[in-house]
């Protein structure tokens, strides 16, 4: 009996033993950041941060500033082909004015918008009965009138009614007549002569002369503006 219970205290002895080496062997690994789980596996201890980490870069500073650099680019491919598209048309094809003053009542009134379009005197001269835009050093303002006397032909206007090489001209638009008179006078060689459609209340080729063609921005094409106006000028 004694040597049963002798063994049985070796063997209680020998599995302390073995215990305490188990749990000094858990503690220094632990102190390393690891525990043995299994007979094959390691997992870390603690889920926190190893100290000394570098933290993850922030990503929103360059996320803005390719969303800016996409941005610019966006409104470069739209809005610079859409200006130049606008100079483009403005300088050569057609443009937008504003009638100011009585001179072409009643064809025209004060503040109505006109179209004023550039091709068709690349093509050919100005006609007799144009209403034509006129940018000249002259003036502190562009002017807009109608052409009744062309290059070669004698004007003379006696109260407003107007002569073409002695004859009185027929006039298929309406005006007023009135104002001062002129000539006779030959008109010079890529000159126009003009005339206000309200000829009592018009600074016209009676003051100033006969209008060089290059002076001539363009024919009045259309109104726009206001609604009740919007049509061909004619």
């Amino acid at each position: 009996m004694e040597r049963v219970e002798t063994r049985g205290r070796c063997c209680d002895k020998k599995t302390t033993m073995e215990e305490m080496t188990a749990e000094r062997v858990t503690e220094s690994v632990a102190v390393d950041g690891w525990t043995d789980v299994s007979a094959g596996g390691e997992v870390p201890v603690s889920a926190d941060p190893v100290m000394g980490a570098e933290p993850a870069p922030d990503r929103a500073g360059p996320g803005v500033l390719r969303w800016l650099l996409q941005a610019v680019r966006e409104i470069g491919e739209t809005v610079v082909p859409a200006v130049v598209i606008a100079l483009f048309i403005n300088l050569f094809l057609a443009q937008a004015t504003q009638v100011l003053g009585q001179s072409m009542e009643p064809t025209l009134h004060s503040s109505q918008r006109v179209v004023i379009e550039k091709v068709s005197y690349r093509l050919h001269g100005p006609r007799r009965g144009d209403i034509v835009v006129i940018d000249s050093e002259d003036q502190s303002e562009m002017l807009i009138k109608r052409v009744v006397g062309l290059p070669g032909e004698t004007v003379e206007v006696d109260n407003g009614r107007v002569s073409i090489d002695g004859q009185p001209l027929e006039e298929a638009w309406t005006h007023t007549e009135g104002g001062g008179d002129f000539g006779p006078e030959t008109v010079p060689p890529l000159h126009v002569f003009v005339l206000g459609d309200n000829r009592g209340a018009s600074n016209d080729s009676r003051n100033f002369g006969p209008v060089p063609i290059d002076d001539i921005v363009g024919q009045a094409w259309l109104s726009y503006w206001p609604p009740a106006e919007v049509g061909f000028v004619e």
